[in-house]
């Protein structure tokens, strides 16, 4: 079984140890290396690392946000998110949003068609497949739309995910350009392992592996000496990842031909342990 603790470990020793000096867009500075993949069986728990505490309420509100279809940054800061409010004011937005991004593409993808414009809702034809033709290789969901990319606060950095039937069991694969990884990558792991466990929930599979293919894996220069500490931790020094409750159907087509969405309190973790939490600024 592979356990996302050791995966994350290794790659970030990786990059400490050969990853190449970079200048970068906001004057920081990074280590950095190019086309990495990690990997967890979904077998062996939840994948939120205990190697550094990551926070489950911020990766599950950030979920259910894209889900929604939302832009807004009040839902994300109404539950205590707050780390997007510096790209909104960086990017001169006055609206209070983020512009098309993640939800918007996954859900209203805009089609303009001649004089026409029509939606495509995304997550709504996943399920379709999942439920109609599992065997199908076009199950693929994605945020990068070219014709809307000057319009957003930032650009997506993980992109879009395929979904893979075998055997009774889901797995995900995520792609992602560009991957901060001692500050963003932990909550993306756990955002897209509770995506799969609530796709395969839906669709009556269990779920199996989750993989990221990462593109630009980087440690900005002032998360360094954290990263230092996260490096020489025993990715083992807890037998078992922690454990989800879903108290709900499931991310599926539902009643009135919707896609069923959880609420918050619809998501728990339950036995997390870990290391403890480490600060590390935000770079924008």
């Amino acid at each position: 079984m592979i356990n996302i603790n050791e995966e994350y470990r290794t790659l970030v020793a990786e990059i400490l140890q050969s990853g190449i000096e970079k200048k970068d867009r906001t004057g920081v500075g990074t280590l950095s290396k190019f086309g990495c993949t990690i990997m967890h069986h979904m077998e062996e728990g939840f994948p939120l690392l205990h190697i550094k505490k990551t926070s489950f309420n911020a990766a599950k509100t950030e979920l259910l946000w894209i889900l929604q279809g939302r832009t807004d940054l009040k839902y994300l800061e109404d539950n205590g998110v707050n780390y997007w409010r510096a790209d909104y004011e960086r990017s001169g937005r006055t609206d209070e949003t983020l512009g098309p991004v993640y939800g918007h593409q996954w859900r209203k993808w805009k089609i303009a068609d001649g004089a026409n414009t029509r939606y495509v809702d995304q997550l709504y034809d996943l399920s379709l497949q999942l439920h109609n033709t599992p065997e199908s290789r076009r199950m693929f969901v994605s945020a990068w739309n070219v014709g809307d990319m000057e319009f957003m606060a930032l650009p997506p950095c993980h992109h879009g995910f395929q979904v893979y039937v075998n055997n009774g069991k889901l797995d995900l694969i995520w792609m992602q350009r560009s991957a901060d990884v001692f500050l963003g990558l932990p909550y993306d792991i756990a955002m897209y392992g509770l995506l799969l466990e609530l796709l395969a929930k839906g669709h009556n599979l269990k779920p199996g592996r989750l993989i990221g293919q990462l593109g630009d894996c980087h440690i900005y220069k002032n998360h360094i000496d954290q990263a230092t500490t996260v490096m020489y931790r025993n990715p083992m020094a807890y037998a078992k990842s922690p454990t989800l409750e879903i108290d709900h159907p499931g991310v599926a087509i539902g009643h009135a031909n919707k896609v069923m969405i959880p609420e918050l309190n619809d998501l728990t973790i339950n036995n997390y342990k870990h290391m403890g939490f480490i600060k590390d600024p935000l770079n924008v």
